[in-house]
């Protein structure tokens, strides 16, 4: 098994002399391409070496992303390391870590609902308890998790509930007095060189664990790698190979098998795969696939409701090309054309009607919209010989300024997404559909979203109609804005 050196990067080496042929990863991006799967960063990793990756521009290597569910398999390595450091058990009970916040009657499922129970998703709840913990008005989310019924047997019963993540990262802090973050920046996060990784809290201080972890693409394949190597890092051992395996393994039914890879079963925060692999996984996408047999890794970043086709494509194109020693170069082209291929990758912003009549009249009009779900109170653009500036602001009176190239990305920083603590970093453009008719692009490439905005014109009034790419609304939100 390869290992990784001790440099900032991960080795590489062409693909070949790692038992892959650079033809094979043409096809796994021509067929990414063909089924119109939004990827936004692939790396993988044959023999511990990098063999090839790529970001569609105008995403890159520096730049973190949001990794969703993926943020749950390093809770549950978290875990592992505090039950080596003998911090706590996977049988203790969950109340027994919060006397404070339990319920007065303390019913027998929640009584006996454990770490490990929380670890494999089998909590006996029976519906997601996020929701309602979000809504706890106190913020206290530690009680509120503690308060839904638990309906079924702890241990019997699999449910996605990423209220149990939560708790498990409740637990570590309540265990160390340091948060989920702090814990694994000198165990796993600086050994495994990742740098500068942040993950969103709740009200109470207390990292969401489930999600809310954003790092890069390398460093999620650093973290496969990891597991690879059954928890040694550069000779070093961090994470007992006996965690490792159970981890892994699968602990809990989550269908009936087949074709599908959400019914192979599910570890600790790890789902299983078909073809004996495993993965990390993150909604929208994100992927973490490590694949044992064939002593590979492969890491993923994306923007795609369509996750079971990414994990196909891999199964289709790249598991059969995986040979077990390295093969000769037969078509010399084949590593010039992977290459052009690579460079080639982007997002591009949509190109239709450069500008129009339409831009002296409105530019520099504010416009007050009507009541909508945004909680938007007024919108103005101002053009310019290169672009326009967006100026959204909301009921609490805060401007939000994007600026948007004409038919090209620029970008700008603007807390937009409703979920997250920081500024996004936006790339926006736009273009004109019609003479009355704009579209603003907005493409948040931190995260899996891009949102597109068309703006029809008519006298005084515009009309706006926003669209996510990864939502499953069918119809976007109408917003009427009238002169002011």
């Amino acid at each position: 098994m390869g290992t990784p050196s001790t440099s900032l990067q991960l080795p590489r080496s062409n693909p070949e002399a790692q038992g892959i042929s650079s033809e094979a990863i043409i096809n796994f991006l021509t067929t990414i391409h063909s089924n119109k799967l939004e990827l936004h960063s692939f790396m993988i990793l044959r023999h511990g070496h990098v063999v090839a990756e790529g970001w569609w521009s105008p995403y890159k290597s520096t730049l973190p992303h949001m990794l969703f569910s993926l943020s749950k398999s390093f809770t549950s390595t978290a875990i592992g390391i505090a039950v080596s450091e003998n911090l706590l058990s996977l049988d203790d009970a969950v109340v027994s870590f919060f006397p404070e916040e339990a319920p007065d009657v303390i019913s027998d499922h929640l009584a006996t609902l454990s770490v490990r129970h929380l670890l494999m998703m089998g909590t006996g709840h029976v519906v997601d308890t996020m929701g309602a913990i979000r809504k706890s008005e106190d913020g206290n989310w530690v009680k509120a998790f503690l308060s839904e019924p638990v309906e079924k047997e702890p241990g019997t019963h699999f449910l996605y509930n990423n209220g149990a993540t939560y708790m498990l990262s409740a637990i570590i802090q309540k265990i160390t007095g340091i948060t989920l973050l702090e814990y694994l920046k000198p165990r796993i996060f600086s050994p495994l060189g990742i740098a500068d990784p942040t993950w969103e809290s709740c009200p109470r201080g207390i990292n969401i664990g489930g999600t809310g972890l954003s790092i890069t693409t390398e460093d999620i394949a650093r973290f496969g790698q990891f597991y690879l190597q059954k928890g040694t890092w550069d000779k070093q051992r961090i994470l007992s190979e006996e965690w490792i395996h159970e981890a892994t393994s699968k602990q809990i039914t989550t269908g009936d098998s087949g074709d599908s890879d959400w019914t192979q079963g599910y570890g600790y925060q790890f789902w299983k795969c078909r073809h004996g692999a495993y993965r990390a996984d993150g909604a929208f996408g994100q992927f973490c696939i490590v694949m044992p047999e064939q002593d590979a890794v492969i890491a993923i970043t994306s923007g795609t409701n369509n996750t079971q086709g990414v994990m196909n494509a891999i199964w289709d194109t790249l598991l059969p090309a995986m040979n077990s020693e390295p093969i000769a170069i037969e078509d010399p082209s084949a590593a010039a054309r992977l290459t052009e291929q690579i460079n080639l990758l982007a997002i591009n912003p949509p190109q239709l009607q450069v500008a129009s009549s339409y831009e002296e009249m409105i530019s520099g009009k504010v416009y007050k919209l009507e009541d909508n779900d945004q909680k938007l109170d007024t919108f103005s653009l101002t053009f310019t010989e290169k672009g326009a500036d967006i100026i959204l602001q909301d009921h609490l009176l805060d401007a939000l300024v994007i600026h948007c190239g004409r038919g090209v990305w620029v970008e700008s920083y603007a807390r937009m997404l409703y979920d997250t603590q920081t500024d996004n970093a936006i790339m926006a453009s736009f273009t004109w559909i019609s003479e009355n008719t704009l579209q603003l692009t907005l493409l948040f490439i931190e995260a899996p979203f891009c949102i597109t905005i068309e703006v029809k014109v008519e006298d005084n009034t515009i009309v706006l109609k926003q669209q996510i790419n990864i939502s499953d609304q069918s119809d976007p939100e109408t917003i009427i804005g009238r002169a002011i």
